[in-house]
């Protein structure tokens, strides 16, 4: 009994977990079509609420911007905006910080969250799983002694929280694994682990 119980488990609980965060990110994204006028929402002309149609109204604004943002009227209309925005105090500090994060997060020639590592954390021989995001700069590298690299280290099962630590090179292990499969490894606390790898490269059976 207790075993046919777990196997159901183990169909269901990731199901019903995809499902969940699907439907979270739907529902988020779906909150676009408020800002259509009333009389021009989905429930109003159908008379029930369809769940994705904001999906792709989302979707439809991103390409646009970015299809309007590519020509130069475009990026003077982004620098006239960001003219403006940096002259609010608050607002200036949370803008321009989320944008140089997502700036290098998303740039085709960042190295940040590019490749895996291996780092000795919270101490010496427990080791763990860590991302590149680049190294220290500012007056913390006046107070550094050799070469170091600035790395990202994901809590589990959540690796949205985790810890910002700057590391010597000479103590980072560069990983032959995906950033994909990483993030796997850690979401599922190391039960869904990677396939071995030979010294040759190849990945084996096991």
């Amino acid at each position: 009994m207790k075993k046919y119980f777990i196997t159901g488990l183990l169909i269901w609980v990731p199901l019903a977990i995809t499902v969940w965060v699907l439907s979270l990110i739907v529902r988020t994204m779906d909150q676009s079509l408020l800002l259509l006028p009333e009389s021009a929402r989905p429930e109003h002309i159908i008379g029930f609420y369809v769940p994705g149609i904001g999906v792709l109204l989302t979707l439809m604004v991103v390409f646009l911007t970015g299809l309007f943002t590519a020509n130069i009227l475009g990026q003077k209309l982004v620098q006239f905006w960001e003219g403006i925005l940096s002259r609010i105090p608050v607002v200036k500090s949370l803008y321009y910080s989320v944008k140089q994060v997502s700036d290098t997060l998303f740039s085709s020639s960042g190295e940040a969250f590019r490749k895996a590592l291996l780092v000795e954390y919270p101490r010496k021989g427990i080791w763990t799983i860590a991302f590149l995001t680049g190294q220290p700069g500012g007056d913390v590298v006046n107070h550094l002694r050799g070469e170091y690299v600035s790395v990202y280290v994901p809590t589990t099962p959540n690796p949205t929280s985790g810890f910002f630590l700057m590391l010597p090179k000479a103590d980072v292990v560069e990983l032959d694994m995906s950033v994909d499969t990483a993030l796997k490894y850690i979401i599922s606390m190391g039960v869904v682990a990677p396939p071995m790898i030979n010294p040759a490269g190849h990945a084996q059976n096991e």
